[in-house]
């Protein structure tokens, strides 16, 4: 495995894990569950504007990850929109450069 794509997985576990910690330390925190959770995100217009930047870059990221999972038919690369949608950006961009940057045989 080249240096590049051992990157990208360290980052896509990174981002997997390392929001998934906050996530689920504010749930614990609050008691309120996975709904006050979103409700928090909508507090203030901060917290509205990252939601919505990040909804945009997922949102984005399917329709270039569709683009060329249909061109270059490298069908193992669609597992990385459940992982945007699922844990988040963060996870699915590198997990889709990951998968991307295999050896094409």
């Amino acid at each position: 495995m080249s240096p590049l794509r051992m990157i990208f997985l360290a980052l896509a576990i990174w981002g997997a894990t390392h929001p998934m910690f906050h996530f689920v330390s504010y749930m614990l925190e609050t008691g309120e569950g996975f709904g006050g959770m979103i409700d928090a995100w909508y507090v203030n217009s901060s917290t509205t504007g990252l939601v919505w930047d990040l909804t945009i870059s997922a949102i984005t990221l399917t329709v270039w990850i569709l683009a060329e999972t249909f061109t270059r038919k490298n069908w193992i690369a669609l597992v990385a929109i459940p992982a945007t949608f699922l844990i988040g950006v963060s996870c699915g961009l590198p997990l889709y450069l990951f998968l991307r940057s295999r050896p094409v045989t």
